[in-house]
């Protein structure tokens, strides 16, 4: 058992990829302890994310994060994983007619930064076989967009920061903190866990994880997403199928290994808790997804659902609190923690440790203040 006379760096709250990536970077310069409450690390978004590497997906500085990302996802360090952390998979965004005007304003958001193609309605099934006759009045092809392992990104995170030193701890739930003389105090059924800061990156459970500290109050919402899984037709060409997604976000369906991820893409204000799939949702989902493709779903293979956490401006939330001494925000990431986690976990590593966000992800158009606490009290 920890001595309780050790004084960490920084104790990081939650092991998911928000936690694990700051956590890499901060090792190789800090005393670093990552407390989860679950008993494995991963447990709860990360662990049932859907990922895709999207560079003109989510609001403006999810995409600025995203981009700078790229490098780490393409050239990831020598020995971070045995499998490559990305498969190139195409995304295919359609609508209806009734849609046009969703496209119109989709453009105008992503300007020029995104390299999309559009697609006619007689060109979608070429692209998408399995879209209904008729279903389709537009589309827009994005060929930057991959598939992410999300399994080998987490794991790569938290071994190479226990190779360089930061202890993990599972099943360690926050009850009480305090701080005094410069030490925030962390008690939990098994003791206490001391360090000169803390980095709340405790996804859903971020806001209540801050009250306890005495921080701000940024109004962290968890949303619930349900997801299925279906057989598919041995006769698909599931690798070089293109994730297709609708453009006012109302489903998307996914190749996943061998097999075909759909989701009604629901956003469910809820408590934090373990998310489970909704009976409701499911029957959303499959609804949706005969509506718009040749399925006739009959069985769900599996069934889960994850809680992506936003603020009301749905940008995240990274600095140090401007309420409570030593305490850092690293939340709010929405459904994009995955994609952005290599830019996110450094840059949040060089604020924690009172520098200025690294240079490229500057050149990005990212600034410090744009991510403060502050801004949602504006």
């Amino acid at each position: 058992m920890q001595s309780e006379d050790k004084i960490f760096d920084f104790i990081i709250i939650g092991a998911g990829i928000a936690g694990a990536s700051v956590a890499d970077y901060l090792a190789p310069e800090a005393e670093i302890c990552v407390v989860e409450a679950e008993s494995q690390a991963g447990y709860h978004a990360t662990g049932r994310s859907a990922a895709m590497y999207v560079p003109a997906y989510g609001p403006p500085a999810i995409r600025k994060l995203t981009r700078a990302s790229g490098d780490f996802f393409h050239n990831p360090p020598e020995g971070f994983s045995d499998t490559s952390l990305l498969s190139p998979r195409d995304i295919l965004l359609v609508g209806t007619k009734e849609q046009s005007g969703s496209f119109d304003d989709f453009k105008k958001t992503i300007k020029s930064a995104s390299n999309m193609v559009p697609i006619s309605a007689n060109g979608l099934q070429d692209y998408q076989p399995l879209l209904r006759d008729g279903y389709g009045a537009q589309g827009l092809l994005d060929p930057t967009g991959s598939d992410i392992d999300v399994d080998a990104l987490h794991r790569g995170f938290l071994r190479q920061a226990t190779q360089n030193g930061a202890e993990v701890k599972t099943n360690h739930i926050i009850t009480s903190m305090m701080y005094q003389n410069g030490v925030w105090h962390l008690n939990h059924k098994q003791g206490v866990i001391k360090a000169k800061a803390i980095i709340n990156a405790a996804g859903a459970w971020a806001e209540e994880i801050g009250r306890m500290a005495g921080a701000e109050h940024i109004s962290l919402t968890p949303k619930r997403r349900t997801a299925l899984i279906i057989s598919a037709d041995p006769s698909l060409d599931l690798l070089n199928m293109p994730m297709t997604i609708d453009i006012d976000e109302a489903f998307y369906l996914k190749p996943e290994a061998g097999q075909i991820l759909i989701s009604p893409a629901n956003e469910d204000p809820m408590a934090p808790c373990d998310a489970q799939a909704d009976e409701m949702d499911i029957a959303i989902c499959i609804d949706r997804i005969e509506r718009a493709f040749n399925l006739n779903i009959r069985r769900i293979e599996s069934k889960w659902a994850g809680l992506r956490s936003f603020v009301p401006d749905k940008e995240p939330v990274v600095g140090y609190s401007e309420m409570a001494e030593g305490f850092f925000w690293l939340a709010g990431q929405g459904g994009y923690g995955i994609q952005t986690s290599p830019a996110m976990g450094r840059m949040a590593a060089a604020l924690a440790l009172g520098r200025e966000i690294p240079d490229d992800i500057q050149q990005q158009g990212l600034a410090e203040d744009s991510l403060l606490s502050a801004r949602l009290q504006r």
